[in-house]
């Protein structure tokens, strides 16, 4: 087995094509240096270069383990800052899973928080519903979620990302959007609706339950993302309980209207992760989370200002206004 400094020592040698020169180069004597080289030469089994008094040459051979020799060099010179950036969470890989709806509302400003802060992480993204991540990270196929409640605090720790209102998106030109004040469940009362799916969406499904006396004779469609709701919104279908993130999706013909009742966080979207993670880049992430938090809630105030006459909160909102 040959070792490094073999290696380091053949590759001067090969670019000057001069022992007294690479002698030199390396700070040593001619001797020893042409004895590291035959050192070389017989752990390899085979001869490197072609040498009488006046002429050194690379063999075959050696040309080929040359390239080689260099590539070796070069990673055994970066592996220990590789590990130290590694430790330090500066590089390494990232995998976050996250929900279609996190997925137009948290997803890219936390992308790009990545980008700029640690540039040389890779993120895997993996698209899953709250149950799938939750999976994943006690597997440890996943380091991050983006999720909805519930999930178990003594398993996981969280941070609260992002808390908006339910909305109430109709089309354009719906009587409903002629009202002067937020919609209530008795308003509803006989209006088609796109509900979400109570198995594959159960969390929005229980909070638009809860605010909402739904009227089962009136859903005409259950589907489990909020995109496909507002697109049949969109298409004239009915109405839907939507976050007010929606209107990042910005889909003509449709307006978010207030619904009575809805709090500033009658949805929530959740950061968590396992107690137990040991990855260096994730702790790295963490520490942006309030910076992310803060930058998500400001951007929510200005959407809620918008008066906008497609996809925005009526301008009667009080929500709108604070």
């Amino acid at each position: 087995m040959f070792t490094l400094d073999q290696a380091r020592n053949f590759i001067v040698v090969a670019e000057e094509l001069h022992f007294g020169r690479a002698a030199e180069r390396l700070r040593m004597t001619q001797p020893p240096l042409s004895r590291q080289i035959q050192k070389l030469e017989r752990a390899l089994g085979v001869e490197l270069l072609e040498r009488d008094n006046r002429h050194v040459a690379l063999t075959p051979a050696g040309a080929a383990f040359l390239a080689e020799a260099r590539k070796l060099v070069v990673a055994a010179e970066r592996a220990p800052e590789t590990a130290r950036r590694i430790a330090a969470g500066r590089t390494g890989t990232l995998r976050v899973g996250f929900t279609a709806a996190s997925g137009f509302s948290l997803l890219g400003p936390l992308l790009r928080e990545i980008g700029a802060v640690l540039p040389d992480v890779d993120v895997d993204l993996q698209e899953l519903v709250t149950s799938q991540q939750v999976q994943a990270l006690l597997e440890g196929e996943l380091d991050l979620g983006l999720v909805r409640p519930l999930f178990d605090a003594e398993l996981f720790e969280s941070r609260l990302l992002l808390a908006e209102p339910l909305c109430v998106a109709v089309p354009v030109g719906h009587r409903l959007a002629g009202l002067e004040r937020p919609v209530t469940s008795a308003d509803l009362k006989d209006v088609p609706l796109v509900m979400h799916s109570p198995t594959d969406a159960r969390y929005f499904y229980d909070q638009a339950v809860r605010l909402v006396d739904v009227e089962h004779r009136n859903v005409v469609q259950t589907v489990s993302q909020v995109l496909t709701m507002v697109a049949l919104v969109a298409a004239g279908h009915g109405a839907a309980l939507v976050p007010e993130s929606a209107r990042l999706l910005g889909l003509p013909g449709v307006r978010l209207l207030p619904l009575a009742g809805s709090t500033s966080r009658a949805v929530e979207l959740h950061a968590i992760w396992n107690r137990e993670s040991a990855n260096p880049a994730l702790h790295r992430l963490l520490e942006l989370l309030p910076r992310l938090r803060s930058g998500a809630s400001h951007r929510a105030d200005t959407r809620s200002a918008s008066n906008d006459p497609e996809m925005g909160l009526d301008e009667h909102d009080p929500a709108s206004l604070r």
